[in-house]
């Protein structure tokens, strides 16, 4: 075949997070057609996804994922993109501690509150199915009036409903105010599912979830399978100030102003030139970067995004984390065994009370301010959630030779593959791995676990913050997230509406934030980006990650996959 005589499109993506990268990933598959360009303000690629250094000698490990912990195993385009690059996901039990004393609830055996409200528990699943068939019209409905349309008690909503939806979406403490359609998507979607409803104890059972590997590690492998092809070029350390015009006849249609910043260097501002522009950055980022140039439709979808402030605080304070949170197995939260209840039943709660007494080990916890029942702080054990606690190595449980199910599949490895591929790698802290794990594994004890724990919402909920009880020579880090909120009116304002601007004015955007603050969607952003350009679709033929793609494709591009790759008119 004669090599292609046409002029490759000039591409600029702004933002080397999951979003940009995946774009950047399908863009680099087409070396013949596209030049891309990435910048970003920050040294290495990565946004939100971060690791921390540690103290292996204090902690039991060297590192911490930090900002995104792991995933459903639902979320199959981020997964394979990892295996290819040799890296795997941890699978571990996802208990969950909700509240404290006579509001305490778990996932993991039931307790006296679930009892409590066995009615509201029950008739839940009807509120789903309802959802479910009627989504359009709930998309639009918040999770407190639909608690109040469906009749559950106000108990059941603030001790139950509120810390469950927090978990995962309540970012910015906007949890009443949260679209019910996603409470529903959560429960009965095949490509979003964390849990699983029962109409006995409203969480069916332990879910498996699992913990990244070494997010630092696993971005730098990617930016360099992005690189290897030789037609992407990454300015990382490289600001973009503004959009200068995306409507250019000179040049390129795209023009941009950059300046580079790298430590104390700060070169002046410089113009570059493309055909395309993919904004890979959240919203209010995107606008300010349009400035005036941004469309009035532009303005109102993009602005409708509410962003709020949070604080993680990563901690080594058990004494704070014992006095807001249940921390241990207490047989006194146990559920009574009721008299009418079948012997199988009492068979049942018996053997998980067994089980809790042994295995209890939460990753999540959620408190309630007892002023504002609305308003939730939340906390992750991540000596329980991240595997190299337990001496697993930064690229998780994959071995270099393995080639199974699309593992290993960038050739040659990069050097952070090998890096990460390293078992020794894992014995960091060891001495430190006193303590036992559930399945006997030596891990740190629970005195030298590192926590981490989110005050949500600091212009609406500082004052009732209690981050100032955790000690000073206990913490370990701090760091500041401007946080999407999820509620209602992002579903009627902006989700909805993404279609009319993507595409327009030579401009894509990607990021999870045009529908759910969830790294699998932001690499399906991404991959749906390139592929309006022109790109393939990188999974094509792989039913699990398609099906979110064709999903995304439809909502926030109003588009169906080209005619040669789908199979019938609806596909």
């Amino acid at each position: 075949m004669a090599p292609s005589t046409t002029t490759p499109k000039r591409v600029c993506i702004v933002g080397a997070g999951a979003a940009g990268m995946s774009a950047a990933y399908a863009l680099s598959r087409h070396p013949d057609k596209f030049e891309v360009t990435v910048f970003d303000k920050q040294p290495v690629a990565g946004g939100m996804a971060t690791s921390v250094d540690i103290d292996p000698a204090l902690y039991g490990a060297s590192y911490i994922n930090d900002g995104v912990q792991g995933c459903s195993p639902v979320f199959a385009n981020t997964l394979r993109m990892f295996r290819m690059l040799g890296f795997e996901a941890t699978e571990v039990d996802m208990q969950i501690s909700f509240g404290k004393g006579e509001n305490f609830w778990s996932n993991v055996f039931p307790t006296e509150l679930v009892a409590q409200f066995k009615g509201d528990i029950a008739k839940f699943g009807t509120a789903l199915s309802t959802i479910k068939k009627l989504e359009p019209i709930f998309a639009m409905i918040p999770v407190h009036v639909m608690l109040k349309m469906f009749n559950f008690s106000t108990g059941f909503g603030e001790r139950m409903v509120y810390p469950l939806v927090a978990l995962f979406f309540g970012t910015g403490n906007q949890t009443p105010y949260i679209s019910s359609a996603i409470l529903e998507r959560v429960f009965m979607d095949p490509s979003m599912k964390l849990f699983e409803y029962d109409p006995k104890s409203l969480l069916a059972s332990i879910p498996t979830m699992l913990a990244f590997p070494k997010l630092h590690d696993v971005y730098q492998a990617w930016r360099s399978e992005v690189s290897s092809r030789g037609n992407v070029e990454f300015r990382l350390n490289h600001e973009v100030l503004r959009v200068v015009t995306r409507t250019a006849k000179k040049d390129g249609p795209v023009q941009i102003e950059y300046k580079i910043s790298d430590g104390h260097l700060e070169t002046t501002p410089q113009i570059a030139a493309f055909d395309e522009l993919i904004l890979a950055v959240d919203a209010d980022a995107a606008l300010k970067l349009l400035g005036k140039e941004a469309t009035w439709i532009e303005k109102k979808v993009l602005g409708n995004v509410k962003y709020l402030y949070d604080v993680t605080i990563t901690h080594n304070d058990l004494q704070y984390m014992q006095k807001y949170y249940e921390t241990r197995y207490d047989p006194q939260h146990n559920a009574p065994l009721s008299s009418a209840a079948t012997a199988q039943e009492r068979e049942e709660m018996t053997k998980s009370f067994e089980f809790a007494e042994r295995n209890f080990r939460p990753l999540y916890y959620t408190m309630q301010y007892p002023e504002d029942k609305s308003k939730i702080e939340m906390s992750f054990d991540l000596t329980h959630y991240q595997p190299q606690f337990r001496g697993e190595q930064p690229a998780g449980p994959i071995s270099a030779s393995d080639r199974t199910n699309h593992r290993n599949e960038c050739r040659p490895a990069s050097s952070h593959t090998l890096h990460a591929q390293d078992a020794e790698k894992g014995k960091a802290g060891e001495e430190v791995r006193t303590g036992k794990d559930a399945a006997g594994a030596p891990e740190p004890p629970l005195d030298k676990h590192v926590f981490q724990t989110i005050f949500l919402d600091r212009d609406g909920s500082e004052q009732l913050w209690t981050w100032g009880e955790i000690r000073e020579e206990r913490r370990i880090y701090e760091k500041w997230w401007k946080q999407q909120s999820h509620r209602w009116q992002h579903y009627a304002g902006t989700v909805p509406w993404m279609m009319f601007v993507n595409g327009k004015r030579n401009t894509h955007y990607a990021g999870a934030w045009s529908v759910l603050n969830m790294h699998e969607l932001a690499v399906t952003s991404g991959f749906a980006a390139a592929y309006r350009l022109g790109a393939e679709y990188p999974f094509h033929g792989d039913e699990d990650c398609e099906r979110l793609f064709r999903l995304y494709l439809g909502v926030s591009h109003g588009s169906r996959m080209r005619k040669e790759d789908r199979s019938g008119v609806l596909a």
